[in-house]
C-alpha cells in the first residue's frame, strides 16, 4: 500500500479556512504570534540588561519610558516579561513536544498490541490518580528545583494524558479494513504503526499539544508560587510573581502584569487548540 500524496496547496487553504472560521481563533493567534516574536526578539531590540538593580528607579509606575512600570528593585517590568517569555515558553514548549512524543509512544504500544495494555494503562491510570500539580510538586521534591527538572517533572504529569488518547485512537485504527489488508500481506509491523496508525493520530495528539503547552505554563508557575519551582534568579512569569507579592499593595503592576502574560498565553493557546480540532474534524468537514 502506498503512502498518500501530499496535501494539495487547495486542501490548505481550505483547512486554513475552517482554522480562522471563527474571529475569535484569529485574535487568540495573532496574541501567541505577537507573546513569541517579542519574547525571539527583545535581546535584537534592547541592550538593557533586565536583571540590572537601579534602586533609584523602584517601584516606578507604568509610563512612556516603563510601559510596565520597574519593580522592587528598579528592573523594568515590561522587559523582564520578555525576557521571561523565553523561559516560560520554552517550558511549556518542550513539555508539549516530550509529553506527546512519550505518551503516543505508550499509547500506540497499549492500543495495538494487547499484551501491552494492560500493564502499561494501569500505570497511567496509577498516575492520573493524583491531582498534577501534587504529582509535580513531589517530582520536583524529588529531583530538585532547577528548569530542566521543571520540565523533567511536569513531561512525567502530562504524558499519562497523551498515552491515553493515543490508546483509543489507536484501539480504532487498528480493526480497520485497510490495517487488517496490511496485516494480512505481511507488512512488518513498524511499518503498519508508521504509514497506517500513526497519521490517524495527528488530529488529536496536535490538539493535545497545544492544551499540554497551556497547562505546563501554568503549572510552571503554580510550581513557583509554592516555592518548589523555577529557581528565582530566573525570570519566568511565574517567579516574576512570586518576588513581587510582598510589594503587591505598593505598586500592582509587577504581579498583573505578569499574570496577563500568562493568562492570555494560556488561554490563547487553548483557543489555537480549539481551532485545530475544527478545521481537522472529519465530521465537521462532512456537515460544509
Amino acid at each position: 500500500m502506498s503512502v498518500s500524496a501530499a496535501p494539495s496547496p487547495s486542501r490548505f487553504k481550505y483547512l486554513a479556512g475552517r482554522y480562522f472560521a471563527r474571529r475569535v481563533v484569529l485574535l487568540a493567534t495573532l496574541i501567541l504570534l505577537a507573546v513569541i516574536v517579542a519574547a525571539a526578539s527583545v535581546s535584537w531590540i534592547s541592550n538593557v540588561d533586565p536583571s540590572a538593580v537601579s534602586i533609584m528607579q523602584r517601584l516606578k509606575a507604568p509610563s512612556w519610558s516603563n510601559w510596565a512600570g520597574t519593580d522592587q528593585l528598579g528592573r523594568d517590568v515590561f522587559l523582564r516579561m520578555a525576557y521571561g517569555g523565553r523561559y516560560s515558553l520554552t517550558i511549556g514548549a518542550v513539555t508539549a513536544i516530550g509529553a506527546v512524543v512519550i505518551g503516543t509512544a505508550l499509547g500506540i504500544a497499549a492500543g495495538y498490541f494487547r499484551w501491552a495494555d494492560a500493564p502499561i494503562m494501569r500505570v497511567v491510570d496509577a498516575m492520573m490518580a493524583f491531582p498534577d500539580i501534587l504529582l509535580g510538586i513531589a517530582l520536583v521534591a524529588i529531583l530538585g528545583p532547577s528548569l530542566w527538572n521543571v520540565v523533567l517533572a511536569l513531561v512525567i504529569v502530562y504524558t499519562p494524558r497523551v498515552a491515553r488518547v493515543a490508546r483509543a485512537s489507536t484501539l480504532v485504527l487498528r480493526d480497520l479494513l485497510y490495517v487488517d489488508a496490511a496485516r494480512a500481506i505481511g507488512t512488518p509491523t513498524w511499518k503498519i504503526l508508521y504509514l497506517h496508525i500513526l497519521p490517524g493520530l495527528v488530529s488529536p495528539i496536535l490538539v493535545q499539544l497545544t492544551f499540554i503547552f497551556a497547562y505546563a505554563i501554568l503549572a510552571e508557575a503554580g510550581l513557583s508560587f509554592l516555592g518548589v519551582g523555577v529557581p528565582p534568579s530566573i525570570p519566568t512569569w511565574g517567579t516574576m510573581i512570586v518576588g513581587s507579592l510582598n510589594y503587591s499593595d505598593q505598586a500592582f503592576w509587577t504581579i498583573i502584569y505578569p499574570g496577563l502574560a500568562i493568562v492570555m498565553t494560556s488561554l490563547s493557546l487553548q483557543i489555537v487548540g480549539d481551532g485545530i480540532r475544527d478545521s481537522l474534524d472529519p465530521k465537521l468537514r462532512i456537515a460544509v
